[in-house]
């Protein structure tokens, strides 16, 4: 019992030297990221890049990001398209955006795409595209000056030999 308590003073006073501050391996704030790695993504996805080539293509600002709450465009009782509204602070603009689904594009054959910003206040759209007989994913309209008024973005999709368009629309933004 006696060899216990000096062992046990003598590790407390071992302990009692090591400085507090010691840093070990693993400890401490996590190392900045490497600047690669900071570098953004330019790959086309179901949420919406404003960094994609279509994006670009289109003319979204860099700094567009979803607002609202995305709407679904329904074929019967299939959904085949996702609908976001995005706004840009930097450009004071607002875009449309469809993203086609994987299970309507695989076994769609092709397709004709619109998206557009509709507007409240003026009641039409504004910075509209159209595709025809396109077999792609992600579609992006053009920026429209409307981050004063209410909007909604809009998107539609029509089959090859479906005599009308399918819609649907983000929540209204103002």
């Amino acid at each position: 019992m006696r060899n216990t308590k000096r062992t046990l003073a003598a590790l407390t006073c071992a302990f009692a030297l090591l400085p507090a501050g010691a840093a070990f391996a693993g400890s401490g704030p996590a190392p900045a990221p490497a600047k690669e790695r900071s570098v953004r993504s330019t790959a086309p996805s179901a949420a919406g890049n404003p960094a994609s080539a279509k994006a670009q293509d289109a003319g979204v600002c860099a700094d567009a990001y979803q607002i609202g709450t995305t709407g679904y465009v329904k074929r019967g009782t299939e959904t085949i398209a996702s609908v976001k509204q995005f706004y840009s602070p930097n450009c004071a603009e607002n875009y449309a955006y469809v993203w086609v689904w994987d299970s309507f594009k695989a076994t769609a054959g092709d397709y004709d795409v619109t998206t557009a910003v509709y507007s409240y206040s003026r009641d039409e759209y504004l910075g509209q595209r159209s595709w025809t007989n396109t077999t792609a994913q992600e579609f992006w309209s053009h920026g429209t000056l409307t981050v004063s008024e209410c909007t909604a973005a809009v998107g539609y999709v029509r089959k090859a030999g479906d005599p009308v368009a399918n819609g649907g629309a983000s929540s209204k933004r103002c």
